[in-house]
């Protein structure tokens, strides 16, 4: 008798096998490092001799205050102690702003991964070093990441109004499959456009991935996570999910087949150097301004807090 497996168990099967791998290879010794994503700001980890190394989450970092997110490993298996300490020191010329606060661990859908997620304030471009110390009851070490600090990136930041972009919808497309990469799409996720979304005054949450082609240690199911936000929130805000791939039909596993959305290209996301489809997350006030941006995956309790603070306070 033939077993039919649903999409959704194999999606959910192929993400947690792909977590464990990457458990095994940090086990193994396997390095885990981080590609820079947009010049200057590179991302350098540095191995401590206790063994403890960050994959840097958030690699584009603007002055200002900025998302800061990192998964840690040791060399046995991922670090999930409840909080870690995380201090920034400056290592230009002249004096700049240094702080310390705690970062604190986000489990990801399926229990395998996770990461340490705070706010830094970065008064300056140039060089930064972040200062990571472990102190659990199974794990004790110190960590640091190296890296540069942009004047100004390309993509939106915090504050900034973004183009206000006409992605497709299920209005002029028809049907889902020429919409998304997703195995079990949410229709809901393709009603409405940037530009229209934005019209109606109501926040609007807009994520831009590829649900088939996330591979890379910092990307999970971030279209998933949006769908489960819109059903707490039907309603009170627009949640859009706009592909990276404007043919994603075509593709059948073959990048070489694929051309990049305008809208990726219109948000600069495809102009970060060595960028290739990891995931962008943008919560947009009523006016349609930036309120918090996420490189990477954000967990439903992250984007929960952000819509939170432009939602209509009653």
């Amino acid at each position: 008798m033939a077993i039919r497996f649903s999409h959704t168990f194999i999606r959910r099967t192929f993400l947690v096998l792909f977590g464990l791998i990457v458990i095994l290879a940090v086990a193994c010794g396997a390095a885990a490092t981080p590609v820079p994503t947009q010049a200057p700001a590179t991302v350098t980890p540095v191995v401590d001799a206790s063994g403890l190394k960050t994959i840097v989450a958030t690699k584009v970092l603007d002055v200002g205050t900025q998302r800061v997110a990192f998964l840690l490993t040791s060399p046995k298996a991922l670090i999930k102690v409840p909080e870690v300490q995380v201090t920034s020191a400056f290592l230009g010329e002249g004096e700049a702003a240094s702080e310390t606060k705690m970062a604190g661990f986000h489990l990801w859908p399926y229990g395998v991964r996770g990461s340490y997620v705070t706010e830094m304030n970065f008064d300056r471009p140039g060089p930064w070093r972040l200062d990571i110390v472990v102190d659990g009851q199974d794990d004790q070490g110190k960590a640091v990441a190296l890296f540069d600090v942009a004047e100004q990136g390309n993509v939106p930041n915090i504050g900034s109004i973004p183009p206000l972009s006409r992605n497709k919808t299920l209005q002029n497309t028809e049907s889902l499959e020429k919409l998304t990469t997703d195995f079990s799409p949410d229709p809901d996720l393709y009603q409405i456009t940037v530009e229209d979304a934005v019209a109606t005054g109501k926040p609007t949450v807009v994520v831009f991935a590829s649900p088939v082609f996330c591979t890379s240690p910092t990307c999970g199911p971030q279209t998933a996570t949006l769908s489960e936000l819109k059903t707490k929130h039907v309603g009170e805000a627009n949640f859009i999910h706009v592909e990276i791939y404007d043919n994603p039909d075509e593709i059948q596993g073959d990048l070489g087949k694929a051309t990049l959305s305008q809208p990726i290209q219109d948000w600069g996301i495809s102009d970060l150097p060595d960028w290739f489809n990891e995931s962008w997350t943008f919560v947009l006030s009523g006016e349609g301004r930036v309120s918090q941006r996420f490189e990477g995956f954000a967990t439903l309790e992250e984007l929960e807090s952000a819509l939170q603070v432009v939602l209509p306070q009653s």
